[in-house]
């Protein structure tokens, strides 16, 4: 079986961006500020607030590679977490990609591991080429269901 070109690169290209969410994902996960960082593009955009009201908490809508980053690292500091990426559902156009993701997240307080707080949330994540990886441009975050004890994101 032969494979065309433009298969391979289309399989490529999506592996690549559901990548882009991996580094995402560790990045928070083991605390890796330049892991995290190579996973955005500079002016992305982080929109948590539809999975926050869904839990009963307010978090505003972050703009800027650094200071997602830097709020992202700051508000989890206490916290030890887990993602889990399922599903991803991938469509590019050209230099532009969507992908629609489900990603779940356990916070364990770092100090009191006898509670916590999991999450099953869907990612619409748009995404662009930048030079040989994909990059987030937008990140929304909506919860399907949570469970566990709430007070672990407080403060966040």
């Amino acid at each position: 079986m032969t494979t065309s070109p433009s298969f391979a690169q289309d399989a490529a290209d999506r592996l690549a961006v559901v990548e882009a969410l991996y580094r995402f994902a560790a990045g928070i996960d083991l605390r890796d500020r330049d892991l995290l960082a190579s996973s955005l593009a500079e002016n992305a955009v982080s929109d948590f607030r539809p999975a926050a009201a869904k839990a009963g908490f307010e978090y505003p809508v972050v703009e800027g590679r650094e200071v997602i980053v830097s709020a992202l690292t700051t508000s989890l500091a206490a916290l030890d977490t887990t993602h889990s990426v399922n599903n991803p559902r991938v469509t590019i156009d050209g230099d532009t990609a969507r992908m629609d993701v489900l990603v779940e997240a356990q916070h364990v307080p770092r100090g009191d591991p006898s509670h916590h707080y999991l999450m099953k949330n869907r990612y619409h994540v748009e995404l662009v080429r930048n030079g040989d990886v994909w990059v987030i441009t937008r990140n929304t975050v909506d919860n399907v269901w949570r469970s566990g004890d709430i007070g672990v994101l407080a403060g966040i």
